[in-house]
Parts: C-alpha cells; sequence; structure tokens
C-alpha cells in the first residue's frame, strides 16, 4: 500500500491516479483496477445522496463511507475528504473532526480545500499525526462565493494565488496537492514549483497525476457532466436498459424460467 510519503517520493517518477468511492463495491473495483489512491471525496453529497453541491456533507457522512471504502478496498490508501465548517472555524474544530474520522474511520489520510487561510489547521493536524493532502484552484465547498464552478488560473493574480497557495501548503507540510478546474499553463506552473505531486483534475496534463469522480468517469452520474470528463462506460444507460428488460420479463412471464427455480 502507498503512504503519504510514497506518495511525496513519487514526484517526476509516475503519474499518479485517483478515483472517488463512496461504498464497498465500488472501492473493491478500483482496488482491483489498480488505482494509486481512493478518495472518500465531499461529492457523495452530490452523487450518492442527490444534494445540489458538497456543503450538507457531514462528518458522520464521511466517517460512514469511509469505513465503506475501507472494507472494500483494505491494500489501498484512502484519502477521506474533511467536509464544510469542519475545519474551518477554528484550529480546535480542524482537530476535533480531523481525529474522529481517524479513530473511527481509520483512512490514510485526509483533504482539505483551501490556500494560506487553512495553514495553521494543517500544520496542527500534521503535528497531530494525520497526513495530509490539500486541495486548491477552484473549491467546491466555496461554491456559494463563487456563485457556480468558475475555471481557474486565468489572470496572472489568480496564478499569483495559486502559487502562493501551492507553497503555503507545502510550507505546511501537505504531502500532495489537488489543483481543480485550472487552466493548463497555469496548473503547469504550480506542478512545476512545487515538490509534492499537483493531482490534477480538469488542470491538464502537466501535472503529476489524475483524479475523476468514478461516477462521472463511468457515465453512472447524469445530472451533469463536466466539460473535462472523458467517459469511459455508459453505466447508467446500461443499466436502465437493463432493468427495463427484467421488467419485461417479469410482466410477459418470461422469468422466472425452470433454470431459476429451486
Amino acid at each position: 500500500m502507498l503512504t503519504a510519503p510514497k506518495i511525496t517520493a513519487l514526484k517526476g517518477k509516475k503519474k499518479l491516479v485517483m478515483l472517488t468511492a463512496y461504498d464497498y463495491l465500488t472501492a473493491s473495483y478500483l482496488e482491483k483496477a489498480g488505482v494509486d489512491m481512493v478518495l472518500v471525496g465531499d461529492s457523495l453529497g452530490m452523487v450518492f445522496n442527490g444534494t445540489a453541491d458538497t456543503l450538507p456533507v457531514t462528518v458522520e457522512d464521511v466517517i460512514y463511507h469511509t469505513k465503506a471504502v475501507k472494507r472494500g478496498a483494505p491494500n489501498t490508501m484512502i484519502v477521506a475528504d474533511m467536509p464544510f465548517m469542519s475545519y474551518q472555524p477554528s484550529v480546535e474544530d480542524a482537530l476535533r473532526n480531523a481525529g474522529r474520522i481517524m479513530k473511527q474511520a481509520g483512512p490514510c489520510a485526509l483533504k482539505l480545500e483551501g490556500g494560506e487561510e487553512i495553514v495553521p489547521q494543517v500544520k496542527a493536524m500534521i503535528k497531530a499525526g494525520i497526513p495530509v493532502m490539500g486541495h486548491i484552484g477552484l473549491q467546491p465547498q466555496s461554491v456559494k462565493k463563487y456563485g457556480g464552478y468558475p475555471v481557474m488560473g486565468k489572470t496572472p493574480e489568480e496564478v499569483s494565488i495559486l502559487l502562493n497557495s501551492a507553497a503555503a501548503l507545502e510550507n505546511a507540510g501537505v504531502f500532495s496537492i489537488v489543483l481543480e478546474k485550472v487552466r493548463s499553463n497555469a496548473a503547469a506552473a504550480v506542478a512545476k514549483a512545487c515538490s509534492v505531486p499537483i493531482i490534477g483534475i480538469g488542470s491538464g496534463a502537466d501535472v503529476d497525476g489524475q483524479v475523476l469522480v468514478t461516477h462521472d468517469m463511468l457515465g453512472a452520474f447524469e445530472d451533469f457532466r463536466p466539460a473535462f470528463v472523458k467517459q469511459y462506460e455508459k453505466i447508467a444507460q446500461r443499466s436502465v436498459a437493463a432493468v427495463k428488460s427484467f421488467a419485461s420479463d417479469v410482466r410477459k412471464k418470461r422469468f422466472p424460467t425452470k433454470k431459476y427455480f429451486y
């Protein structure tokens, strides 16, 4: 199993692969496929619970889903998101909630959104023995502030903020950083400036790895499709077709046949 120090050491040596999971079965598929990291993302709010954004996700939600993912991928590095307002208010809140997640669910690391403003929380968590992954660029927990999900790194000022945020997080001790929905040239500059791996999502190819929401990548989540997602399957369409076939067989008395009798 990869660990936080091993992930950092892979900078420039290997393109890292991270995908999301919220349940035992999906996690087991990801482990069998050999991904480097599984993210129990707060995207579970939208994908698993059908909320409009990630804000309603709670610490209890993260604990519940991380436990299931651990059972499905026991030999893979698992990173869990800290949800909205579980760490932003204070260092004390961050330590208390991070401790709960680590003790009750047992992920390998936690991920926090934010730059220089959350450095005190990051330092305190790392001092307490908790590996931390950063997350800058588009921060879904700040959707109300943005008024949507804009592309970041479009101006010199925005690029400067990204570089400063990445440097602050690296100096605070994070082992890697997720960079979301950032223009490719800005993302390349951040990756070049950092000595920890930069994991991109919608941020071009010149970074150290890629992460996507598994349900987006598999075509299982159809409420919306980010422009940066490549669909490798059509799970939703195939699942609906399979259910229709089953329903038709039942209604027309084609199922069950004697083959399926006891």
